[in-house]
């Protein structure tokens, strides 16, 4: 497995570069956030690297940095994402958004990335959830606005301020706007 390649960057026709190694040019697929980034024609350049092996191919991908790596192979686990779709992801999406998004499960952040219906990204939010982002040092205002937003949506429903306001305040910290929403709406339930 090749795991890291360094060398001079040749060629850098999108999404794929070429980099010559000691007279060896390796083709390396890279998100569009890698590409950005990349020195000039000429210059030396170090990628992390991921191989996929295939029945028809052998295939490398490139990142800048571990956690684009990481995130690139955590996509590719869930079932029906391959490597292209993960590689369109880390290009419409930095990896500190993704995880953002996961943490906070909005779904439409990545129903913005070309090639991600709802059904697909509410299954990589599924997924990914403790997997990517929960680690993540989210600003103070994010949290708020998620319990902003489920509050919102309890008083859609027909709930009082005052009742959507006892109940988002009983949820637990972090918790995302769906999950917030159906623990909230089982609490108001019982109550």
């Amino acid at each position: 497995m090749i795991g890291r390649i360094a060398g001079n960057l040749i060629e850098k026709n999108p999404p794929q570069v070429v980099v010559d190694c000691s007279g060896l040019g390796y083709e390396v697929d890279v998100p569009m956030s890698t590409f950005y980034n990349l020195p000039g024609l000429g210059e030396r350049v170090i990628l992390l690297t991921h191989m996929v092996v295939r029945e028809d191919a052998q295939l490398l991908y490139g990142f800048a940095s571990g956690s684009e790596r990481a995130a690139f192979r955590e996509l590719i686990k869930i079932s029906g994402v391959g490597p292209r779709t993960a590689l369109s992801v880390l290009s419409g999406l930095s990896v500190a958004d993704l995880a953002q998004a996961v943490t906070l499960q909005e779904a439409h952040r990545l129903t913005q990335v070309p090639g991600i219906g709802k059904k697909t990204a509410e299954r990589l939010l599924l997924e990914l959830k403790g997997k990517l982002g929960a680690d993540l040092d989210l600003p103070a205002g994010a949290l708020e606005s998620a319990g902003s937003d489920i509050q919102k949506a309890l008083t859609a429903l027909g709930y009082s301020e005052k009742e959507a306001a006892l109940a988002v305040k009983q949820l637990p910290d972090g918790i995302g706007v769906s999950d917030g929403i159906k623990q909230a709406l089982k609490s108001l339930a019982r109550g």
